[in-house]
């Protein structure tokens, strides 16, 4: 990835899973090999941009339990 990703026309989500009082987190699915990530709570503040398959490696560790219970 080579320099700023351009997000303002991002369409961005929260899971089906997010009805934990407001700790979660938004992803934005319309840019090829990269997973935008950010804040439900300030979607104006930062965003963190990961390779796809840095995302999906993540996401099966967190599926798999290896992270514990937050």
């Amino acid at each position: 990835m080579n320099g700023p990703v351009e997000l303002s026309t991002a369409a961005w989500f929260k899971s089906s899973h997010s009805n934990n009082g407001g700790s979660c987190v938004e992803v934005a699915a319309d840019f090829p090999g990269l997973v935008p990530v950010r804040d439900s709570k300030d979607p104006a503040g930062p965003a963190l941009v990961f390779p796809a398959s840095a995302w999906r490696s993540f996401v099966t560790a967190v599926q798999a339990g290896e992270f514990g219970t937050v």
